[in-house]
């Protein structure tokens, strides 16, 4: 007699949390079935190439015949969502995708968590390869495409498991952050700003999540986290009970928060760091141990593999061995990605949630291609700058870049002509997605070379391929 496969169905399939988990379950020998209101790649590859069926739209003959567990997204899945409802008219059983890893993944792993506004993705994905290389086998969840593996989830096959730790809320049913659910025994905290303006409404309540973060971690286990910080570091005041290991990029350093049990001393910095962040001395306390070369850009990924190293040590990693392995790190999807060089222009994709991020991104950019020219191109579509919460850093953000092109999307909530009018560099607003693919086929020739930075995260309406195409066109003219 053959037992029957146990059938998850999952909502919002096509993003980057829930679509690794359904690779996951995938892995773990279940049937993975889903939907979302759009699919499309790097995400909507991935589960095709894992065999599993997603369909965009929901109807209810998605769940006849019915599935054994419905895990339900947290993006555009709320209440009246029509999945949703058909769910909860069933009585089918239900959890969160975080809550699922949390009960049915994680028990028993050393769990490696990488959380923070800016770097998440980079970070766990730069640990998870260390890990990897060193033989650990671990598994991971990172919320995007790394490029050293062939997708974003895999189970392992050793206790370890490194998980991008989001401060998203769970789900329409749980308003806590998704991180909660993973009980880190090693936490990487990266930095901490004002984000997700749609569900937190101010930093202060960011902070008190990741307070509830740091009760999760035992203290046998290890934090590690930021000098330069203070955010940071008035989270660790409001209470920490795990050693805290100090990444020190050569800014002021603020008055550390006492820590509760056992301290550490340990304090990684970097050395003779080339301005573009593409090579750097690391340093643990008093010792020299090692020089990363690679094709990053930018201090953020500095500080990224400084956490990254500290946090592998931590899992018994030598910091030589992580060291000379980040030298063959390429990188993820979508982290300053450059996808075509035509003629003299060159195009990047570039995730970018934040003004922040945009802010470091581009200013890694100009350091590493000095006087060429650099065009952003911005679709501001997260939450936080949709709504406009942020529309005084994005007038500046730009500043390393030679002009900005704006474009105003469907979901964006205020008049972009403001941050225009007071940009400190040239900008450009338009909400044709044709017409921006128009201007910036049109733009006269570089002096010497041209970058292109594309900046969104979500599609952007295909512009990648379209000014590519437009850009391959008129040079044939």
């Amino acid at each position: 007699m053959t037992t029957r496969q146990r059938h998850i169905y999952i909502l919002g399939i096509g993003g980057t949390l829930m679509g690794s988990i359904a690779m996951l379950a995938k892995e773990a020998g279940l049937k993975v079935t889903g939907s979302d209101k759009r699919l499309y790649p790097p995400m909507s590859t991935q589960l095709a190439d894992a065999g599993i069926e997603a369909f965009e739209g929901f109807t209810p003959a998605h769940l006849d015949p019915a599935p054994d567990l419905v895990i339900i997204g947290n993006a555009g899945l709320p209440r009246g969502h029509p999945g949703v409802e058909a769910v909860l008219r069933s009585g089918l059983p239900y959890t969160s995708g975080a809550e699922w890893l949390g009960r049915d993944i994680l028990p028993g792993r050393w769990v490696l968590a990488v959380a923070g506004t800016h770097g998440k993705t980079t970070t766990a994905s730069m640990l998870a390869y260390v890990l990897d290389q060193a033989g650990l086998a671990p598994g991971f969840l990172i919320g995007g495409v790394p490029k050293d593996f062939p997708r974003s989830a895999r189970l392992g096959s050793t206790s370890f498991f490194v998980i991008e730790a989001d401060e998203y809320d769970t789900s329409y049913f749980d308003r806590r952050s998704k991180f909660v659910h993973y009980r880190p025994r090693t936490l990487v905290i990266n930095n901490l700003e004002y984000d997700h303006a749609d569900i937190f409404p101010d930093l202060a309540a960011i902070q008190t999540q990741f307070h509830h973060l740091l009760r999760t971690v035992p203290d046998n286990g290890l934090v590690i986290a930021p000098e330069h910080d203070e955010a940071v570091e008035q989270v660790l005041r409001m209470g920490c009970w795990t050693p805290v290991a100090r990444v020190r990029l050569g800014r002021k350093r603020l008055r550390k928060a006492n820590v509760v049990g056992a301290a550490t001393d340990d304090v990684w910095r970097v050395k003779d760091a080339a301005a573009d962040g593409t090579s750097f001395k690391v340093q643990l306390n008093d010792s020299v141990l090692g020089t990363v070369r690679w094709t990053l850009t930018g201090e953020h990924n500095v500080a990224n593999a400084l956490s990254a190293i500290a946090a592998a040590r931590h899992a018994g990693v030598p910091p030589e061995v992580a060291i000379d392995t980040l030298c063959r790190f390429s990188g993820v999807t979508r982290r300053m990605d450059q996808y075509a060089t035509i003629g003299d222009v060159k195009l990047y994709d570039d995730f970018a949630h934040h003004p922040t991020a945009i802010r470091t991104t581009l200013q890694g950019l100009r350091n590493k291609v000095g006087g060429e020219e650099i065009v952003a191109v911005i679709e501001p579509r997260s939450h936080t700058m949709s709504l406009g919460t942020l529309r005084s850093e994005l007038t500046n953000c730009c500043a390393a870049a030679d002009c900005v092109y704006w474009f105003r999307g469907e979901n964006i909530k205020w008049d972009l002509a403001e941050i225009v009018h007071e940009s400190v560099v040239p900008a450009h607003l338009h909400d044709d997605l044709d017409r921006l693919v128009a201007a910036l086929t049109n733009l006269p020739p570089p002096k010497t070379a041209r970058h292109i930075v594309i900046m969104s995260n979500g599609g952007f309406g295909g512009i990648h391929r379209k000014l590519a195409a437009s850009l391959q066109a008129a040079g044939r003219r």
